[in-house]
């Protein structure tokens, strides 16, 4: 979710970067166009006030090249310069013979030779000393001005109107150059910018040199603060999303996960959230788990009262086994023909094997784990023994069984399959023994082996009387009904057959 955010919102970021590197780019060309205004005036006001000074000095010398006598022309010239600018230039005229006509009050800062001052450029950058010379000469050659400007003159001359930080005044001529003012403050690093600018009409340039800050943090900060809103409304975004919509869906996912059926849900109990999708949502699992609670309780309330008529069918069907057998027994006692009386008896043993089936299963619907074999056997035994000719009443029944339960549909062919071997091992051999044993197979959780040894099971002719007979028939529908086949050892007097258990 935040990654989807981040992407969603990452054109955004990237206009905002891009608006603002073009509002830093803005603010430089505006920079760079206010330096150019800012050079552009200080070099025409310094261009003005050095016209207007060897304007002055040119009308002096004139007067004085034609009137060498007339010297008011000296102080009204010292009145002009010092109504200009107190710390005017310091001028001084001199005559082809190097005599001194008008001077300043001070001394010449820097003497030039008496060639010099007649041969020069209008004006000069002194190589040795830090002014600026103007030189001007009368209209017959004759008569020479100097005057000379100092740093400070020219600093509050050539001072912009516009404020600019960190600006420093440069003239240059040819490879001199005069810095008639410095950075007042100037800091570690930081970029340059310079612009220069013609005093016209001489061969002198103003160089202006603005010093920007050095990039600190909280310029970093600010070029970079697109980024920095980029990722936190991908932040705020996550946390909202995950706060009020994701955090309420696993609350509410890890509910259903854990829901057990008869349980009432109430997931968002404890958390609110204003998406009413997701308390709507909420609000209908908790509508569904109390219908499939009522519906639990209705259907182990159903589940109860058919395990009631299911225990009361298997009561009735096991006392109407009961009642059939009793009469059996009734009949078995009137008869008088030895026949008729083993014919009684053998019904009867096969109305009570199908009565001990349902007596054990109907003893096993509590726990519902169907019927034991072990108990099923031991029963069955004890009944087969007691119905037994008189003959065969020392006949041995031995049980090796493993606690294992089958269900009531093997049960009963397993009950008849008993009957009919006990029965045929009695009537063969009357004093002998039989070996009955169920055990589970390796491996296999839901299979056992239902094991018959006895020596009246060994193959003989009356065996196969027998078995052509009746019992033959009989033992192979029953196996029939197990799923399985029926093996017999004649030799060692054996049946065994694969029956299903439960596991």
């Amino acid at each position: 979710m935040f990654l989807i955010l981040t992407l969603a919102l990452l054109p955004l970021g990237l206009i905002a970067l891009v608006a603002s590197l073009q509002a830093i780019r803005t603010a430089d060309l505006e920079k760079e166009a206010l330096l150019r205004i800012a050079v552009t005036q200080s070099a025409r006001k310094l261009t003005a006030d050095l016209q207007s000074d060897r304007t002055a000095l040119q009308l002096t010398v004139d007067n004085l090249a034609s009137n060498r006598a007339d010297r008011t022309i000296c102080v009204r010239l010292s009145l002009f310069l010092a109504a200009n600018d107190a710390e005017g230039g310091r001028y001084y005229i001199y005559d082809r013979a190097g005599r001194r006509l008008c001077q300043s009050a001070d001394a010449e800062p820097a003497p030039m030779a008496l060639a010099n001052r007649f041969n020069g450029p209008p004006l000069e950058l002194l190589a040795n000393a830090p002014y600026l010379v103007s030189r001007i000469r009368s209209a017959d050659d004759r008569v020479a001005a100097l005057i000379y400007y100092s740093r400070k003159h020219l600093e509050s001359v050539a001072d912009p109107a516009t404020a600019l930080q960190n600006r420093k005044l440069t003239l240059h001529q040819a490879d001199r150059q005069l810095a008639i003012s410095h950075v007042r403050k100037d800091p570690p690093g930081g970029k340059r910018s310079s612009l220069s600018a013609r005093v016209d009409p001489y061969d002198l340039d103003l160089t202006m040199t603005v010093r920007e800050p050095p990039a600190t943090l909280a310029r970093l900060l600010s070029l970079f603060l697109p980024l920095v809103m980029w990722f936190a409304a991908a932040a705020i975004g996550w946390f909202v999303v995950n706060r009020l919509l994701i955090r309420p869906l696993v609350i509410l996912q890890r509910a259903v996960a854990a829901y057990h059926p008869g349980e009432v849900l109430e997931p968002l109990q404890r958390m609110r959230t204003p998406a009413q999708e997701i308390v709507a949502l909420g609000e209908t699992f908790r509508e569904i788990s109390e219908d499939v609670a009522t519906h639990e309780a209705e259907m182990a309330e159903g589940l109860e009262t058919q395990r009631k008529l299911t225990r009361e069918v298997h009561h009735r069907v096991k006392n109407n086994l009961q009642i059939i057998a009793s009469l059996i027994n009734l009949h078995a006692r009137s008869a008088h023909e030895p026949e008729a009386v083993e014919a009684y008896a053998s019904i009867q043993r096969r109305v009570d094997a199908l009565s001990v089936v349902h007596r054990n299963h109907f003893a096993e619907l509590e726990e519902n784990r169907g019927v034991g074999i072990r108990p099923l056997i031991s029963e069955l035994s004890a009944s087969l023994r007691g119905t037994a000719p008189f003959a065969a009443r020392r006949f041995g029944i031995q049980i090796d069984s493993d606690n294992l339960h089958i269900s009531q549909d093997v049960a009963v062919p397993i009950a008849f399959l008993l009957t009919e071997l006990v029965e045929l091992a009695m009537m063969l051999d009357p004093q002998g023994a039989m070996r009955i044993s169920a055990q589970a197979l390796p491996g296999q959780d839901n299979r056992a082996l239902l094991s018959v040894v006895s020596s009246g099971l060994r193959t003989s002719e009356a065996m196969t009387s027998h078995l052509a007979e009746r019992y033959g028939r009989v033992l192979t529908g029953l196996s029939r009904q197990l799923r399985s086949a029926l093996d017999h050892d004649g030799d060692a007097g054996s049946y065994a057959i694969a029956i299903t258990v439960i596991p």
